[in-house]
């Protein structure tokens, strides 16, 4: 009888083994993608601070300290050419000299920039304007200081060009509360901008709803804005990731809340060809939204969890094919995260570190990255 007994829990033993082993083998993790390894880009002694691609160029924003005139900017063509365009700040516009880009626009023609420099009492920024062409270069176009300074001055973050007009976003103190979402256009020339009252629109905060959008974008004739709204009601505060868009430049704003904010979301930047793509984060974690030309939003699923906070920076997502990719940095190192809806990769970098500041793709599959103070390059698959 024991000789029984010991021949099964033999069988058993066996059994047992197989079966962890098929199972240590069923739920053994692929092996992690190869990372992505990038190419430093000469762009001189400058530091790049913003990427804007147009077909197969692009154009690097640079920050030279210590030069005369601080903002420079360069064209960089297909073949990786680079051609220095013109600055010229205006010589009673000190600030000009000293201002750091924040965001260029570029339509293929026209250059529209937007340059800040901190000063004053309060070492407040000092915006400036700029407008020209490549070949002719870019052109300061000093503003009356309340056209963007005073008492209930906001921020400004983008310019845009759009097939009706020209554009500059940023916020200003509320018509009613808070501050509102603020559009400048140019009156009659590009000398003079004015700020457009934002009453009555989505644009308006209200003692029930905040509005912060903090980037802006175009997606044909609208501008598109994102950012987040604030709910206020007796014991709720509640921030969701929203975009508000235009139909035509300045006209018929709508907001649009995306769906599955969490506790608190936020839309950081967004992308926009045929339909749009936005980055962001819900409750501490990368947020991917696609929103389509009719207005319809859907939150992606199964984007990975890397940490995103309110300081992260978020370079806006770019799509190459049918795959859309965000550069994201955690803990000081640059992972790109790639797929669609439902399945994604996370590669790390070889090369790159430090916060991300801006990317570009260009339509030879060239992922253009500004990491910390440099300028990188990879070529998509």
């Amino acid at each position: 009888m024991s000789h029984t007994v010991r021949a099964g829990g033999r069988r058993v033993a066996v059994a047992m083994l197989l079966v962890a082993t098929l199972v240590a083998c069923t739920t053994a993790k692929s092996p992690a993608p190869a990372p992505v390894t990038w190419t430093k880009v000469d762009v001189g002694p400058a530091e790049p601070v913003t990427l804007t691609a147009h077909d197969n160029q692009l154009l690097v924003g640079l920050r030279h300290r210590g030069a005369k005139v601080v903002p420079e900017l360069q064209l960089l063509d297909a073949t990786g050419k680079r051609t220095s365009i013109p600055v010229k700040p205006n010589p009673a516009s000190p600030y000009a000299f000293e201002a750091i880009w924040y965001s260029i626009a570029y339509d293929g023609k026209q250059l529209l920039a937007l340059g800040g420099a901190a000063g004053g009492a309060h070492s407040n920024t000092r915006w400036t304007v700029w407008t020209g062409s490549p070949q002719t270069g870019l052109v300061e176009h000093p503003q009356d200081f309340f056209t963007f300074g005073g008492q209930t001055a906001g921020d400004l973050y983008s310019a845009v060009i759009t097939p009706d007009g020209r554009a500059l976003l940023g916020s200003w103190g509320g018509v009613q509360t808070g501050n509102d979402a603020m559009v400048w256009l140019p009156q009659g020339s590009d000398a003079k901008w004015t700020r457009q009252n934002p009453a009555k629109t989505a644009l308006q905060s209200t003692p029930s709803l905040l509005v912060g959008p903090g980037f802006g974008t175009t997606l044909g004739e609208r501008i598109v804005l994102a950012g987040s709204q604030v709910r206020l009601a007796p014991g709720v505060v509640a921030q969701e990731a929203a975009v508000w868009w235009s139909t035509k430049l300045n006209q018929g704003w709508s907001r649009i809340v995306l769906p599955d904010p969490g506790n608190r979301s936020q839309a950081n930047t967004a992308t926009c060809s045929k339909d749009c793509v936005i980055s962001g984060y819900v409750d501490g974690q990368l947020a991917l939204w696609r929103l389509d030309a009719a207005g319809t939003a859907k939150r992606l699923q199964g984007v990975p969890s890397i940490p995103v906070g309110d300081k992260d920076k978020l370079p806006p997502p770019v799509v190459n094919g049918d795959t859309i990719v965000q550069v994201v940095a955690q803990d000081n190192k640059v992972k790109l995260v790639s797929g669609q809806d439902g399945h994604w990769t996370v590669q790390d970098s070889t090369g790159p570190a430090g916060p991300v500041i801006n990317a570009a793709l260009l339509p030879d599959h060239k992922l253009y990255l500004i990491a910390g103070a440099t300028l990188w390059q990879t070529t998509l698959s």
